[in-house]
């Protein structure tokens, strides 16, 4: 997830249209409420809990250009997602 200055949150969930509502409508306290992180830009889906997890922190210890080039080669424009969930 992002914002309008392109601040970069990851996280992962069960129920990610939920989840994405809730950051939207600045339920969940912290980052993503200080910041305004509001905006879906990208984001993957497994059945597998520990993959995700792992997934998640492997994510977290990339570069912020690595991070950028992932997002990019899927959403170049960084449009908001959560509309097509």
């Amino acid at each position: 997830m992002t914002n309008n200055s392109r601040s970069l949150y990851i996280g992962f969930t069960s129920n990610l249209q939920c989840r994405v509502c809730q950051h939207k409508n600045k339920e969940v306290r912290g980052f993503t409420e200080k910041y305004n992180i509001d905006k879906l830009i990208y984001f993957e889906q497994t059945d597998d809990v520990w993959g995700a997890i792992a997934r998640e922190k492997q994510l977290k210890g990339w570069s912020r250009k690595k991070k950028i080039n992932l997002i990019e080669k899927e959403n170049p424009k960084w449009d908001d997602l959560y509309d097509g969930l």
